[in-house]
């Protein structure tokens, strides 16, 4: 009977969270699309990401080990379930471009809000069209555009960190940028890949420190940036190597 209740409770708030995510998701594109100005428009995501966590009673703890730097940089983090997008746009200053796979675009809410935001949006499959994307990328990077990414690009029920595309530390690299990993813990507590009813279950974005390469380590920059960043999220992420030899 315990058993049964508890069942009850957690499908009963799973529905409530829901309910909340869909409102106020709704309520806050509503607002992006007709917002003027692409600094508003952001502030209203951002508020709209934390009121869904705050109405929901999911605890989002933000932590520091590290600071955001003052100019621009290349944001990267874990990838483990749909709610990442939306945990970042509330851990974050309003002043980030999310880099976000293309596929997205099939959704038309989602590609509505997300392209009022200021989002780019990139192609995994079509070689061409990837390269076309990651020119344009690297632009806002030499513009100084702050950029966030998801350097796996995806993610899957299975526990563990994937291997990392280079697209963002390329961008970092080759537009000088410092490149701050950032880890998202709880994400796959709350809702896991293979369901849609979430679970109550605490939520921490951990800023680390930023990785800005000397002078004497410029050879091989994208790939350094990229090994420094994926060693750091590893560290605190208390998840497996996917990419490594099983011991």
């Amino acid at each position: 009977m315990r058993k049964f209740l508890g069942k009850v409770v957690r499908v009963t708030w799973g529905a409530y969270a829901v309910t909340v995510f869909a409102t106020v998701s709704l309520a806050t594109t509503f607002l992006v699309a007709v917002l003027p100005g692409l600094s508003n428009r952001r502030q209203a995501a951002r508020l709209g990401a934390r009121f869904i966590f705050f109405a929901s009673g999911i605890r989002l703890h933000i932590s520091e080990i590290g600071k955001l730097p003052n100019e621009a940089c290349v944001v990267v983090a874990n990838h483990a379930s749909y709610l990442d997008g939306v945990i970042l746009t509330a851990a974050l200053p309003p002043n980030f471009s999310f880099v976000i796979k293309r596929e997205i675009t099939s959704v038309p809410l989602a590609h509505l809000l997300l392209r009022r935001l200021g989002s780019e949006f990139v192609e995994r499959f079509d070689r061409h069209r990837g390269a076309s994307d990651a020119r344009r990328i690297l632009r806002k990077a030499n513009d100084g555009e702050a950029l966030a990414f998801f350097p796996e690009g995806t993610f899957t029920a299975q526990c563990g960190l994937q291997r990392f595309r280079t697209g963002a530390f390329a961008a970092a690299a080759r537009a000088g940028m410092p490149v701050v990993p950032v880890i998202i813990r709880g994400a796959r507590q709350v809702l896991p890949a293979e369901r849609w009813l979430p679970s109550r279950a605490p939520l921490e974005v951990l800023i680390t420190t930023p990785i800005d390469l000397s002078a004497s380590e410029q050879g091989h920059r994208a790939s350094r940036l990229l090994s420094l960043s994926r060693e750091r999220i590893l560290e605190h992420l208390d998840e497996p190597d996917l990419i490594s030899p099983q011991k």
